[in-house]
Formats: C-alpha cells, structure tokens, sequence
C-alpha cells in the first residue's frame, strides 16, 4: 500500500501577547481518514474542536456540490477593554485563522469591526482570500462596543447574502470580551452563531455566556497561553 499523502500541520500566527492562535494540527490516526475521503471543512471542523486536541470525531467534510457561497460573518470587538491583557491581539489571531480556514474551504468571508469609530466593514462578503488578513493585523482597539448596532449591521449583510445565495449557510462569529451592557436579539438570518469568549479569566463578567444562552448559540473560550 501507498503512503497516505501529507496533510498540512499548524501554521504559526505571530502575537505580541500570551494568547495562542487556534491550533488545528491534525493527528496522526486522522491523516488516512482524511486522506479517504472529502476535503476538510476547516471552520467547522474548528467550531466542532473548541479548546481541545483535534480528533477524528471532530472532522467535518466537504460534501460533494456543496454550496461555495457559504459565508462566515466574523465581528471582531475592537473596543478599548480588548486592549487589556492582549485580547484583541489573540482575537485578531483567532479572526486570521478563521479565514485561512475559510479560504481553504472554498467558502466567503465577511470582517466587521465593531469599536469606537462605530461599525465598519473591513470586508464585505467576498471569497476568502489570504488577503484580507494583513488588514486585521493594523486594526487598532479603541473606545466602546456598539453591539446592537453592529449586530444590527451583520443581520442585514447576512439577509442581503440570503437572497442572493439561498441554499448557503450563514455562520455569525463574534469575537468579545462582552463588555457591553447592550442586550440585542440574535440576528435571524443566522444558521448558527458562535461566540467566542475574551472575558478577563481572572476576573470574567460572564456576559458572552448570557447572551449564548439567550441567543441558543455555541460559546467557545479561545486556546489557553
């Protein structure tokens, strides 16, 4: 029998700060699986992983004639309390892997960002491209954390991509400390939402875990230094 053919390990994602980026090395006894079978579907596979070593179990595939236009709707909080501790550096690394995962799904890409200077479009959605994680590296943090309106925004992009592509699904990120005393309601045309946890470990508010309840979303804590 042949070898299985290699399949690429982590990346490195350089940080200022303690935080690591999501790790996606893929085991040993996974390599033939994936070999056999369809191409992995990275941001779901990342989704079913959390905060644990990849296993086989959490590998998702790309069905055959699935939907490229799937669209993963990263909302990065670039607030002033993201600044602390080095959160919104570890968010950033977190938002850099989501589309390096996405691009090599075949999937889009939407980056909001939601801080001082309001809601801004740092990409609308598009293919994912590789591109678009050097304009996340400069992002700077700043001020408070418009979540309702920003929400607000996601939820119209996220329905204006709905028409256009109906069969595709939508996946909302949101990347928070919670620091936010705003208490919005999910954003509809979203097939799934996932919040991603930046709270203060050692002294959390608890909110992203609040509003997962609320919303019946999926709440992930990023890798631990």
């Amino acid at each position: 029998m042949g070898r299985a053919p290699l399949v690429p390990g982590p990346r490195r994602w350089p940080s200022p700060n303690p935080w690591p980026a999501p790790r996606l090395a893929i085991p040993e006894r996974a390599a033939t699986a994936v070999a056999a079978g369809a191409r992995i579907h990275w941001p779901r596979t990342l989704l079913s992983k959390g905060p644990d070593r990849l296993r086989r179990e959490h590998l998702a595939r790309v069905p055959q004639g699935a939907d490229a236009a799937a669209l993963h709707l990263i909302a990065l909080d670039h607030s002033g309390s993201m600044r602390h501790g080095g959160r919104l550096a570890a968010a950033k690394a977190y938002a850099a892997r989501l589309v390096h995962e996405a691009t090599r799904a075949g999937a889009q890409v939407a980056l909001l960002l939601l801080g001082g200077q309001g809601v801004q479009w740092l990409q609308g959605a598009a293919p994912a491209r590789r591109a678009a994680i050097a304009p996340l590296s400069r992002v700077g943090g700043g001020g408070g954390t418009p979540l309702a309106e920003g929400l607000l925004e996601a939820q119209r992009s996220l329905h204006a991509h709905r028409r256009r592509h109906g069969g595709a699904r939508h996946t909302l990120w949101l990347l928070t400390d919670g620091r936010s005393l705003e208490q919005p309601e999910r954003p509809a045309a979203a097939d799934r939402v996932v919040i991603v946890d930046f709270d203060d470990r050692t002294r959390p508010l608890g909110r992203c875990r609040v509003w997962a309840q609320h919303w019946g979303a999926e709440l992930r804590q990023p890798p631990t230094p």
